[in-house]
């Protein structure tokens, strides 16, 4: 039995060295175009007009650069791709082959994935920011509330679009995914609604200034139990759960209500001639 283990890997030697210099070779030269990469890319000078941006201001305070991310993609690119190149020479065979034929099919798929989400995120802050410059001549200035709504709405939407599409690629997508996502975009849409809109009524009518923290309260709830139950609504008795904890919340808030409204009619009554 020794003998024939040793014979294998004797046998295997060979190409077991081929899979460590592709691998040694890919990591090098993965390494010098990343460099290269990373220094086109700033004398070409787009770094300096991205980190005016909003991204480009995230991507500093995270510690990155636009130059240095390009570099780094072209860099783990390279690297990828001679991994995939050593496990084929290898040819191993049975289930530990199979499993690394997996994991070198995927790795393709995972690097692609996280491209698309920083690359996308980027685009996405370049166009909603566009489209909200864009938007803001359109309204008053007293309004102007109403285009970073829309911008933002805008952008939560896109963000979502980037999601899918990314864990598509990874093959995360599934039953799970796509309710988390549409939870995440319902609370997301809801928040930002729910901004604008109680900015612009209380600008215009300043009675209704007392009562906007709790018009903020109750509209913030609402989203996050429809939100919560897009999220929970493939999980068996969650959703009855969540409505009967919807019927409670709207009692609660229904009383709460009561004197809100006798306080402001009140009001009202008070300031009318």
């Amino acid at each position: 039995m020794f003998s024939d283990f040793l014979s294998d890997v004797i046998s295997a030697l060979p190409a077991i060295i081929a899979a460590i210099i592709i691998v040694i070779i890919g990591y090098v030269v993965g390494k010098f175009l990343g460099r290269a990469v990373n220094k086109v890319v700033e004398k070409m000078g787009l770094e300096k007009s991205f980190d005016e941006t909003d991204t480009g201001k995230s991507f500093r305070s995270a510690g990155m650069d636009l130059s240095s991310f390009i570099g780094g993609v072209t860099t783990a690119f390279i690297i990828v791709i001679s991994v995939v190149l050593a496990i084929q020479v290898l040819d191993i065979g049975g289930t530990i082959g199979d499993f690394l034929v997996q994991i070198a099919a995927y790795l393709p798929r995972l690097l692609g994935g996280v491209v698309i989400i920083i690359v996308g995120t980027i685009l996405v802050g370049f166009l909603a920011t566009l489209v909200g410059n864009t938007l803001k001549p359109i309204f008053p200035k007293a309004k102007s509330e109403i285009a970073d709504m829309l911008r933002n709405l805008l952008q939560i939407g896109l963000i979502s679009v980037i999601l899918l599409i990314a864990l598509d690629l990874m093959l995360l997508s599934g039953d799970l995914v796509y309710p988390l996502i549409l939870g995440f975009v319902i609370i997301g849409a809801g928040i930002a609604l729910t901004d604008g809109l109680i900015k612009s009524i209380t600008d215009d009518h300043k009675e209704f200034v007392p009562v906007a923290g709790y018009a903020k309260f109750v509209l913030y709830s609402i989203f996050l139990i429809i939100g919560a139950g897009a999220i929970f609504a493939t999980f068996q008795g969650v959703t009855s759960v969540i409505a009967n904890i919807s019927w409670a919340f709207a009692i609660a808030l229904g009383i709460m209500l009561v004197p809100v409204v006798y306080s402001l009619a009140k009001k009202m009554t008070k300031e009318t001639p």
